[in-house]
């Protein structure tokens, strides 16, 4: 079963606090999302393997660290997703990005893929999927068989909040798949929200309703 990690560091529930704040604006809500998605990249990428290289200082030459062997993939599903990207590129510029559209069938309610584009060597990266909200998991759930049915074998997914039942709706369909979480919150209500929630991220990122 994947493991469930929440970012407890200071400046990620700070920030997280003004993300949920009804009253911050559009700009700062951008802001603060790319802030965030900044601080959990950095969290996310602890694991990464190094190797020593040989590096020439003004003083001598010394024995330095660099990352090894992992290419990096982004993975934003569309729209919200794309809020969190240019944070985490500035932390990992050399990651390449992919695109996974949604949406829901109003029939059914569930997500249909409608575009998806990824890296070409999709099978030699490890691919981070990001979407601001894990609410019924559905979008999430779809995403990564996206990824898989194209071949991706290790990917993870990071969102800022999470609401319990959507946590394991995809741990239910996607064992192999690590959760990274800002803050798991309490539970959805009848209308499919986030409670306590955010709203919807994708107005607030830019400006909709």
């Amino acid at each position: 079963m994947g493991k469930v990690y929440v970012f407890d560091h200071p400046l990620i529930q700070h920030k997280l606090t003004y993300i949920r704040n009804e009253n911050t604006g559009t700009k700062d809500f951008r802001d603060l999302v790319d802030e965030v998605a900044s601080l959990m990249a950095f969290e996310i990428t602890r694991d990464l393997p190094l190797k020593e290289v040989e590096v020439k200082t003004p003083v001598q030459t010394a024995t330095s660290k660099v990352i090894s062997g992992k290419k990096l993939g982004i993975v934003p599903i569309l729209r919200a997703g794309l809020g969190m990207v240019d944070g985490m590129l500035k932390l990992i510029p050399a990651a390449k990005v992919g695109h996974v559209g949604l949406y829901r069938d109003p029939e059914t309610l569930k997500p249909v893929e409608y575009y998806v584009k990824l890296p070409s060597d999709v099978e030699e990266r490890e691919f981070i999927v990001v979407d601001p909200m894990l609410a019924t998991g559905g979008s999430a759930v779809e995403a990564i068989n996206s990824l898989k049915k194209r071949g991706a074998r290790n990917i993870r997914f990071m969102c800022l909040v999470a609401a319990p039942e959507g946590v394991e709706e995809l741990q239910k369909h996607h064992p192999d798949v690590d959760i990274y979480i800002a803050a798991l919150d309490e539970k959805l209500n009848e209308k499919g929200y986030i409670v306590p929630g955010l709203g919807d991220a994708g107005d607030r990122l830019y400006g909709t309703k």
